[in-house]
């Protein structure tokens, strides 16, 4: 309840321009209530990424378990590790003040997220081990590849149809080496 309030917060003001007041306001909570759980901004953001980051490792695990070719499983990796935060950032007129306002720390939950989305993206590809083997790389690295290319590919897109030109693009480098 907090964090999603303080992520409404910053998406709409900006992470300078909220305050601890304003997000037990919007969260609906004393403010003493809220620097009882939280003791500052930077604990809200980092709580906020965290809670944001697992939410989208959760509802990809749940697309993939409907199952597909490794095209669409790829798909569905993209689509939670990039075109969702890509399309979340850019609905924001603040999403340089949101990038600038990650912290060390927060760089760490994201850093914990992308390894979590490495180890789906792995065990995608392990099917296709001695393929890809064959290809001259593998497993492992074609997944550093795959996810470290389409979290990249979310910062550099000059827009969403760039974005997903650069993942269609990824996908089909992947999917080369696998099949």
């Amino acid at each position: 309840m907090i964090c999603e309030a303080a992520a409404r917060l910053f998406m709409h003001y900006g992470v300078k321009r909220t305050g601890m007041n304003d997000i037990a306001q919007e969260a609906g909570v004393a403010r003493q209530t809220l620097y009882n759980i939280f003791p500052n901004k930077e604990a809200v953001l980092l709580a906020t990424s965290r809670l944001f980051m697992d939410r989208a490792l959760e509802e990809a695990e749940r697309e993939l378990l409907k199952g597909g070719d490794l095209g669409t499983q790829i798909d569905i990796v993209f689509e939670y590790l990039a075109r969702r935060p890509y399309a979340m950032l850019h609905a924001s007129p603040h999403t340089e003040d949101i990038l600038e306002g990650v912290s060390a720390e927060s760089r760490k939950v994201i850093a914990e997220s992308h390894d979590k989305f490495r180890a789906v993206i792995e065990r995608l590809l392990t099917p296709a081990e001695q393929k890809i083997h064959a290809s001259g790389t593998t497993v492992p690295h074609l997944a550093d590849a795959v996810r470290n290319f389409a979290s990249a590919a979310k910062y550099e897109a000059r827009d969403q149809a760039h974005l997903d030109e650069l993942l269609k693009s990824l996908a089909t480098m992947a999917l080369r080496c696998a099949t």
